[in-house]
Order: structure tokens, then sequence, then C-alpha cells
């Protein structure tokens, strides 16, 4: 799956704008920090620089997408933090298996 599918799956599948432009330009606000949601850019950028990501359609497998942004959700479990930025990345990491479960699906046919 490349990580523009995956942000399009992210933001359909999910209350939460992952989308802020087109994958592209969503990738890129992520990074210079114009996204408009902050918690959702710091996944952006895990999900980038685990998968090395120069592009949207570089390929990210369900590993490395649920690896890479095991940092971020370190630092949101901390007592002191957002209690939302938490639940954002919980949920993130489910719908990234869902995801992967469906992609998996469709490739065996069902």
């Amino acid at each position: 799956m490349t990580l523009e599918q995956l942000l399009h799956y992210l933001d359909y599948h999910m209350d939460q704008n992952f989308l802020d432009g087109d994958a592209g330009q969503t990738l890129a606000k992520a990074r210079d920090g114009s996204h408009r949601d902050p918690i959702a850019a710091e996944v952006l950028v895990a999900l980038m620089d685990g998968a090395g990501a120069d592009s949207a359609e570089t390929e990210v497998d369900r590993a490395t997408a649920v690896k890479s942004i095991g940092p971020v959700r370190l630092k949101y479990m901390k007592d002191d933090a957002p209690v939302e930025g938490f639940r954002l990345v919980e949920r993130t990491i489910v719908t990234i298996d869902a995801a992967y479960n469906e992609e998996s699906l469709a490739a065996q046919g069902r």
C-alpha cells in the first residue's frame, strides 16, 4: 500500500481529517508544520520518516506503519499529554490495521 492510499483510507474511515489538500500537499504541510491538525501532522511525519518516504507514492507495509508511530504513541501515553492525542493515535493504529486487513482480504478475493 502506498502512503497516499493509507492517507486516503485514514481520512475516509476516521472522524479526523488527515488530508489537508491532496496527499502530497498533506505530507508537505505535515513536514513544514502548517497542517491544520498538529497531532495528525505528528503521526504523518512519523509515518513518512518510518517509511523513508520521499513522496506519497512510497510503499509502506503494516509493520512499518505501526512501528513508525510508536514514539508518537508513547508521547501521548504520558500523564501530562492531552487525552485527545492519545485517542487519535490509538484510533489511527486500529484504522491502519483495518486498512491492511482489507487490502489482504481483497488480494485473496474475499
